[in-house]
Formats: structure tokens, sequence, C-alpha cells
């Protein structure tokens, strides 16, 4: 089975690729030759996931899935949310985006925040939706090499790295992405084995 991530994150795509089971080629946008931006462009992470896994099926023909992350902080009212990755601006980079929190929560003390993914799949122009979340702290600086986005200032309950200390699979184990992939991946086991039998 073949399956495009509309992703152009090589990050996540490593990430996701390890994870996936036997049977499954993972195939990247630049595989299929996506190059365009894909739309992203509503106030929902259900709905830009499933806008960018919607794009590529029905305009590439892939079987296809599409994630969106949104960082919640609730000192901030929620965000940056739905606008994560551009939270400093339309050209930001992560290291941006770190600074512009840290600055922004300085001397608070409700340091709360949730990490949400949601994964949109889209087989056969059906769409099936999978959530991971989870809970925990923005530190006050960054702990860390590793990961991306804002790993490195995000330390989940329970835990005594941050996302940016973590390996690869380690995070993977626990993080919000590694939550709404296993579900995918339990899906397409499933899908997999009714199709071989």
């Amino acid at each position: 089975m073949k399956i495009v991530f509309a992703t152009n994150n090589l990050n996540k795509l490593a990430e996701i690729r390890q994870l996936m089971p036997e049977g499954i080629e993972l195939l990247s946008l630049k595989d299929i030759n996506c190059l365009e931006e894909l739309p992203e462009n509503s106030d929902s992470l259900e709905d830009n996931s499933a806008q960018k896994a919607f794009y590529v099926f029905d305009n590439y023909g892939y079987n296809c899935f599409a994630d969106d992350t949104g960082l919640e902080i609730d000192a901030l009212d929620g965000r940056p949310g739905v606008y994560s990755a551009r939270y400093a601006g339309p050209e930001c980079k992560a290291e941006d985006n770190i600074q512009k929190i840290l600055g922004e929560m300085e001397g608070e003390e409700n340091r709360d925040a949730v990490f949400r993914t949601i994964i949109c799949l889209v087989i056969n122009g059906k769409e099936f939706q999978f959530e991971g979340e989870v809970q925990g702290q923005i530190i006050p600086g960054k702990w860390g090499e590793k990961g991306f986005g804002y790993d490195p200032i995000f330390l989940a309950d329970g835990q005594e790295k941050s996302f940016a200390q973590m390996s690869m699979q380690e995070k993977g184990n626990i993080s919000h992405r590694g939550i709404a992939v296993k579900k995918l991946i339990q899906f397409l086991q499933k899908s997999l084995n009714n199709t071989l039998n």
C-alpha cells in the first residue's frame, strides 16, 4: 500500500517513517512531484489537515494523510494554537517562534500547555481523523538540541526531559504526534489485514 504523507517537513517524515508497519510505503510530497504550497487557511487543526489531505487525493490521486499540530498555552488564551508554525510571522523560523513565546510567558506563573495533533487520512475519498494530545508545561528557557519546532521549551507531564532532549524513539512513544500516528497505524494495519484476508 502506498500512502502520501502531505508534508515538506523532513523531521516529521523521518519521525513517522520509522513507525510505519511492513507493507506500507510512505511517500513524501517530493516523491509524487507535488511542489506547490498546500492549502491550509482554516482556523482549526481538523480542517487544515483535511484540506491538505484532500488536496493531494483530488489532484494527484494518491491516498494521503496530513497532520496539523498546535501548541495551546493556557496563559495565552490557547495561543499560538492553529498558528503555531508561523506565530512570529509568515517567514519566521522555529527559533523566532520560541523567542516570541518565551517573551510572552515571562513572569507568568501558570505555564500549563497542551500539544495537539490531528491527522486526517483520506483513503479512496473517505476521511478518517485521529487525534493525539499531551499535557505539559512551557519551561522558561530552552532544554536540548534535538527535535524541532517548540520541542526545546515543552516539558510533558511526568517527564524529566524536554522533547528536544529525547531521542526520536523516546519522543515518538509519548508525543502528541506519536499518539495520533499510533492510532493511524492501527487503522492502516487493520485495513491492510482486511485487504489480505
